[in-house]
């Protein structure tokens, strides 16, 4: 299997390695990117990744590929999935596929013309052992009529500190910090509702990396975990002084389209993080944990627990197991047509709710996502 990268950085040059061990003939022939930050990565791994390329137009002419993966900043993303498509090629692209909602129209014609099946998307959390569970327990009927769910996702301060030195910290690259690392968990719960969000409210902003909050008279290695994880294209030291333009906390509450609510939590510097959610039915209440590796099952009726399971992660797996589960899902649609758990029209759903999120914590009022449905089915030829 031939594949070309675009975007080289420490997430292709991971998933590089996620996919080589699960196909031994997945070989990546060439890369386009002036500053491949994840090459250093690759090496170390011992997987080749052959020429490198001044553009994505020379690697798809001269490298004969059967999939190109697209990790290239967010705002670069709708272009280089355009002449992938344009080129007849398969396309994985990492989350947030896009950063706007003008983008995310214009890549829902694209769609419409190519057909969804020509993209798939890196929203790994999908094929996570814990999600499939609580999918799993809502099939069988344990659960029953979703009244309300409550999820969060944070992340600890070094991986805070990350987003402000990063390019991620530019809302126009990378778009919000919601979209940008809080689309998987809205792609989960919108799956789990079954339906699309209608009503949006959301408050935030930046409280905890600012410079009255700085550590003061501490010496470098008290400093030392806000520089923990590196930064690559367009880094900077910067953390509670930082230029970027995103939150560093935010909440909101979305009703959807058949009457329940979620609630939703994520923070930036929290020392003793986890992601986790509580699914509440008539029949029953799921609760987990991505990072505290926990999903358990409680009867309504009886308050019995019926199901208490913990998770083991692996060494290469940096999502709770699933990037080894994509990376074989993935294979197998592409060699065998086999579905896979989610579209990239699920994730540009996803992204179409963080973004009237992050429009009702700028407007303060509620947000109603119908018009906003109808221009998106629309632009996908639905309508």
């Amino acid at each position: 299997m031939r594949v070309g990268i675009v975007g080289l950085g420490y997430r292709l040059a991971y998933l590089a390695r996620v996919f080589s061990a699960a196909r031994s003939d997945f070989s990546i022939v060439g890369y386009v990117d002036p500053e491949p930050a994840g090459l250093p990565y690759v090496a170390e791994h011992g997987i080749a990744v052959g020429s490198s390329y001044e553009s994505l137009e020379a690697m798809i002419d001269g490298g004969e590929l059967d999939l190109l993966m697209v990790g290239s900043p967010n705002h670069l993303h709708l272009d280089h999935i355009r002449i992938g498509l344009e080129r007849g090629l398969k396309i994985f692209a990492e989350k947030p596929v896009v950063t706007s909602i003008e983008d995310t129209m214009a890549l829902a014609e694209l769609i419409g013309r190519y057909g969804s099946d020509e993209v798939m998307v890196g929203l790994v959390l999908r094929y996570a052992p814990l999600y499939v569970d609580l999918r799993k327990a809502q099939a069988e009927g344990r659960i029953g009529d979703i009244a309300s769910i409550e999820a969060s996702e944070t992340i600890p301060p070094y991986h805070g500190a990350f987003f402000m030195r990063d390019w991620r910290r530019y809302e126009k690259y990378a778009g919000s910090f919601m979209l940008e690392k809080c689309c998987h968990d809205l792609d989960l719960y919108n799956g789990v509702m079954g339906c699309r969000p209608r009503y949006v409210a959301s408050f935030g902003g930046r409280r905890s990396f600012v410079p009255d909050n700085a550590p003061q008279g501490a010496g470098a290695n008290d400093l030392e975990v806000y520089h923990r994880k590196p930064s690559g294209w367009e880094g900077s030291d910067k953390v509670f002084d930082s230029d970027g333009d995103i939150i560093d906390f935010q909440t909101a509450l979305v009703q959807y389209e058949n009457g329940a609510a979620l609630t939703f939590h994520t923070n930036l510097n929290v020392p003793d993080d986890f992601r986790r959610f509580a699914v509440i039915g008539a029949k029953g209440m799921a609760e987990g944990d991505f990072v505290r590796n926990y999903f358990k099952l409680t009867d309504s009726r009886t308050s019995e627990r019926v199901e208490d399971k913990t998770y083991k992660g692996t060494d290469l797996s940096v999502h709770y197991g699933a990037d080894e589960q994509m990376a074989a899902d993935i294979l197998k649609h592409m060699l065998e047509g086999t579905p896979l758990p989610v579209s990239v029209v699920d994730a540009l759903e996803a992204g179409l709710l963080a973004l009237s999120m992050d429009e009702a914590m700028a407007s303060r009022t509620v947000v109603d996502m119908t018009p906003i449905w109808q221009r998106f089915d629309a632009a996908l030829g639905r309508s």
